[in-house]
């Protein structure tokens, strides 16, 4: 059952990773139209400028558990890379536990209780002149931080599963040249 859990997660977090690539396109698409409009045309506008950093916000936010599903994110290599498998497995699952779990489970509260529902009450939007609604954009950071809760518990789950030897992870670890 907590594969299937897993599973579920992946999926839906392979999705937001997926999307986040498109956001990043989008991203270059409206910096390049905003370009063009402010030099080539002489117009000019806060919401285009806004939209491509709220775009690349979400992209980050959404990203970042696709990231940690993919093994991508930075490590500590001193000791990591000089350990078995197993050994890995036990480290991965202590940072699981006690560093990424409690940190980003008190970030999407605090930013789901103090930045995002303060900005929908009043429906906040941007003071420049053109500007968007920000409560929106408000809402992508507790919901980041949220999918990566999921996503470490689905970490977490298929460290145990492998310990256990019910599934094989690829634990393979390679050095960063210098």
């Amino acid at each position: 059952m907590l594969l299937t859990f897993s599973h579920a997660v992946d999926t839906v977090n392979r999705w937001f990773g997926q999307l986040a690539n498109v956001l990043i396109l989008l991203a270059c698409v409206v910096s390049a139209g905003n370009a063009l409009l402010r030099y080539g045309f002489d117009l000019s506008n806060n919401w285009p400028l806004e939209l491509q950093w709220y775009l690349f916000g979400a992209a980050v936010m959404l990203g970042t558990s696709y990231t940690l599903q993919q093994n991508g994110h930075v490590r500590v290599d001193i000791i990591y890379g000089n350990v078995s498998d197993r050994a890995r497995l036990w480290i991965d699952i202590f940072g699981l536990v006690v560093f990424l779990l409690p940190a980003c489970a008190l970030f999407a509260w605090l930013s789901w209780s103090t930045l995002f529902l303060p900005s929908w009450d009043i429906l906040e939007h941007s003071s420049n002149a053109g500007g968007l609604p920000r409560y929106p954009i408000k809402f992508i950071l507790p919901l980041g931080f949220f999918m990566l809760v999921l996503q470490g518990l689905s970490e977490l789950v298929k460290r145990f599963a492998a310990l256990h030897g019910d599934i094989q992870l690829d634990t393979h670890y390679e050095r960063p040249e210098q």
